[in-house]
């Protein structure tokens, strides 16, 4: 197990920056995944810790000792991309005990290392087989073996899944978490898909051009991001968002839109300004027939049904819908008026620059709130104004 700390990372080509003043630690045994959109950086960050790329300004330290000017070989990292990369003409045996007969280890340390890690792998059947012989997850287990084997101080891992299909990305998904476990090794992730980054990793670094914007536990992320670019990137479907206005009577606080009614807005936001967004998980809306007491009304345009739970889409105007989470037995149908009651207790608000508006006594609030005249308590819907 290591510990890695990138210091002050950036990189540039031809002078145009793509990544910047990165500073990140990751802890022994921990395992993290890098998160973002495609073209974040979050694979050229990983390359830069494997050595494959040089930074421009920076530091990288496995261990406490500066690698930045080291080779790939001697940062003591074992890699693992997207495309196996295995040899067609070598056995899986073979493939996994080349980097070991180059380093001129002896027979017996080669055989031994390929034993170890077919074991852990399920693979022990598998060692006289050729890659062409293989499915897609034994592929892509061999690979991982052929990291094993060097005993690495690090592993990262470049989107191992991304060539599987569903079915298979959550079987090897599973085995990297239980590989996790057994090793307790330091592994860095990229991927693109935040589901497999909020079911394998212990942190999660979002990243977003170049640069991190938030780091954090995968339910952290979720429940408290620190701005609308980390609320919508993470959890899927995306947190329903829509334009407000905040607006301040004595101790009165009223949260409005022309796409809802007015609301009694339960804490005081951190800032002075008017505009603002609201964001709501899918998760936390209620449906009801009753208008009267919903914060807004829309029309049902589509349903999803995914077996214990269904996804229907409520349209509340041509330009916004909203996306609310039922069980598969509730009685909602396309075209169907329904109104929605909000969870405020567990709703965000958001600058105009994206950042979010939560304050320590929010956080607090989330926790201990009680109810009183005119403030939401934990889990009670939205007061109408």
């Amino acid at each position: 197990m290591s510990t890695i700390r990138l210091k002050n990372i950036s990189k540039a080509y031809n002078r145009i920056s793509v990544m910047d003043n990165i500073e990140l630690t990751i802890d022994e045994g921990e395992f993290v995944a890098f998160v973002g959109p495609s073209g974040c950086g979050k694979s050229t960050l990983l390359r830069m810790i494997a050595g494959l790329e040089q930074q421009t300004t920076g530091s990288i330290l496995i261990d406490n000792k500066d690698v930045s000017h080291l080779p790939p070989a001697k940062r003591g990292i074992g890699m693992v991309f997207q495309t196996y990369a295995l040899y067609p003409h070598l056995t899986v045996f073979n493939n996994m005990a080349l980097a070991l007969k180059q380093a001129k280890l002896s027979k017996l340390d080669i055989q031994q290392r390929v034993d170890d890690a077919a074991k852990v792998l399920r693979l022990e059947q598998y060692l006289k087989r050729k890659p062409a012989e293989l499915s897609g997850g034994q592929r892509q287990r061999v690979a991982i073996g052929r990291a094993m084997v060097r005993k690495p101080k690090v592993f990262l891992l470049d989107e191992p899944l991304s060539n599987l299909d569903a079915a298979l990305r959550t079987e090897v998904r599973l085995e990297l978490a239980k590989l996790h476990r057994q090793l307790s090794s330091t592994m860095i992730y990229v991927t693109h898909d935040q589901v497999e980054a909020m079911t394998l990793a212990d942190r999660i670094v979002v990243l977003n051009e170049g640069k991190i914007e938030q780091v954090g536990d995968p339910l952290t992320l979720y429940h408290h991001p620190d701005n609308q670019f980390v609320a919508e990137f993470i959890g899927s479907p995306k947190i329903n968002l829509l334009p407000a206005e905040l607006s301040t009577s004595g101790q009165q606080i009223t949260l409005s839109s022309g796409l809802f009614k007015s609301i009694n807005w339960p804490w005081q936001p951190n800032t002075t300004a008017t505009k603002v967004k609201l964001g709501i998980r899918p998760e936390d809306i209620e449906v009801t027939t009753d208008h009267n007491n919903a914060a807004m009304v829309g029309k049902i345009i589509m349903k999803e049904s995914l077996g214990s739970d269904s996804y229907i889409y409520v349209s509340l105007s041509h330009d916004y819908n909203m996306v609310v989470r039922v069980t598969a037995d509730q009685p909602c149908f396309v075209g169907q008026s329904i109104g929605l009651i909000l969870n405020l207790s567990r709703s965000h608000l958001f600058a105009e620059n994206g950042r979010s508006l939560k304050t320590p006594a929010q956080e607090q609030l989330k926790q201990t709130i009680s109810v009183k005249k005119g403030i939401a308590a934990k889990d009670e819907p939205a007061q109408i104004a």
